[in-house]
């Protein structure tokens, strides 16, 4: 972590660009706890202190007030050029960027704010981590953008960036602010469903209790159905 310095506004990043082929639909539409999971996410973003909030779209267009919308034309190419996308959209006025994913319902704003914390703190790279994994989002600090876009090639995201810098990398806890579970199946969402209240329930509260607002009542044991597991071939974070 570098000597504290006077942190600017952090901009949210929600990535929603993809088709959900194995979901049979775009992830961004799926309705999860009474509202879209792009709702979802812009709304976790936001609720964590991050502003403006950016969505980079796709496979299908979202509609939602108060965000900076951007239409990524090569998103069949894979997160890279979504990332690239969504980097390039944030005002001047931002000196930092968190970036999250549609696909991960059950992370909270909790976790959002403690990487912005830990951006003015000093953290250039700050990334949310699960019982030490680190995982999603992921706050970059402007500096590192260039460096970021010029290694997210297909698929990739910000990891091989993280990777070839694991000095920048400051861990951030947030194993007990929800998990980075992803949607990525039916049987994911029939899982997860379970699990997620409405976001007003969710006791995630702007006051940041660190509640992680992650249903455990009910039939199904949230430890026994849902993990927190990357996906196949994702140990990222932002994959």
């Amino acid at each position: 972590m570098k000597p504290a310095d006077p942190a600017g506004p952090v901009a949210g990043i929600l990535l929603a660009a993809g088709e959900g082929s194995r979901l049979g639909q775009p992830k961004a539409l799926v309705e999860i706890g009474g509202e879209p999971l792009a709702q979802r996410g812009v709304a976790m973003l936001r609720d964590g202190g991050a502003a403006p909030i950016v969505v980079v779209t796709g496979a299908v267009a979202v509609d939602l007030p108060r965000v900076l919308a951007v239409h990524n034309p090569d998103w069949r190419g894979g997160m890279g050029s979504s990332l690239a996308a969504g980097l390039a959209t944030v005002p001047d006025s931002c000196d930092a960027a968190v970036i999250a994913l549609v696909d991960q319902p059950l992370v909270g704003a909790e976790a959002v704010r403690r990487l912005i914390a830990a951006f003015a703190a000093g953290a250039g790279i700050a990334v949310a981590a699960y019982d030490g994994t680190p995982r999603n989002p992921v706050l970059i600090a402007r500096e590192h953008w260039a460096g970021v876009i010029a290694l997210a090639v297909g698929d990739a995201g910000a990891r091989p960036f993280l990777r070839a810098h694991p000095d920048l990398v400051t861990p951030v806890e947030c194993g007990d602010t929800g998990r980075p579970d992803d949607l990525d199946t039916r049987s994911d969402f029939d899982r997860l469903a379970g699990l997620v209240p409405p976001r007003s329930a969710a006791g995630d509260s702007a006051a940041g209790d660190g509640t992680s607002g992650v249903r455990t009542d009910g039939p199904v044991s949230p430890r026994r159905a849902l993990r927190s597991r990357p996906a196949a071939g994702s140990a990222d974070p932002s994959r």
